[in-house]
């Protein structure tokens, strides 16, 4: 069994793995907000139940199951948030704590029924792919909106930050998913961007605002 402060401990591994795969303690602890010699006790444990590969003084890598626990709870906690804004109408800025308590739930059968009433989505409110049900994840093809050129159109897909101030700040300027995009114009100095989308036909975004955008190339 994996208690929940081990399963939040896996996700955050998860989720802060570089390229490489490997995390820090010190990261570890800046991320969860937990004292360094706890977290270094909480690896030794994950270790001995051989879901994270750790020796002292050396970077954290999850081993094969430990990535797919951590995926599956992932799983858990995007299709929560699919279920809270496609079932009982809670906004996108509003899903993300409540999911972070329903995750633990240790129900295969609730989670499938929930899966089977959606329609087996791939994606979360957010844009981020859903693990499957052994945790294997799809790769989605996506650009940051920063990345784009002036004179492209793009389809809003995926945001990077879901922090509810973030998505209050998109819901203010009617930004979603699936939104049309057209780039007008880049500012040199700033690099911020006016685009046109919606019933909005010059907004000027920030560069940091559309670092946080994620897109695919309208066809």
């Amino acid at each position: 069994m994996i208690s929940h402060t081990e399963e939040n401990y896996l996700k955050a591994l998860y989720n802060l793995a570089s390229d490489t795969g490997e995390v820090s303690v010190s990261e570890l602890s800046i991320q969860l907000g937990i004292k360094k010699p706890t977290v270094t006790s909480m690896m030794q444990a994950l270790a001995k139940k051989d879901l994270v590969l750790y020796e002292s003084y050396k970077p954290i890598r999850l081993t094969e199951s430990g990535k797919k626990e951590a995926r599956i709870i992932i799983r858990k906690h995007r299709l929560t948030e699919m279920f809270l804004v496609e079932k009982m109408g809670f906004g996108w800025e509003n899903v993300h704590e409540i999911a972070e308590q329903v995750e633990h739930i240790d129900s295969p059968e609730f989670f499938e029924k929930m899966d089977e009433l959606l329609g087996r989505p791939r994606l979360d409110p957010h844009g981020s792919p859903i693990p499957g049900v052994n945790g294997e994840m799809i790769s989605v093809e996506n650009y940051k909106l920063s990345d784009c050129k002036a004179g492209e159109e793009v389809i809003l897909s995926a945001v990077i930050n879901t922090s509810a101030e973030f998505l209050t700040f998109l819901n203010q300027y009617e930004i979603k998913l699936g939104i049309h995009i057209k780039i007008l114009s880049i500012e040199p100095f700033d690099r911020s961007m006016t685009i046109s989308y919606g019933s909005r036909t010059a907004q000027v975004l920030s560069h940091t605002v559309c670092e946080r955008l994620l897109v695919e190339k309208h066809h």
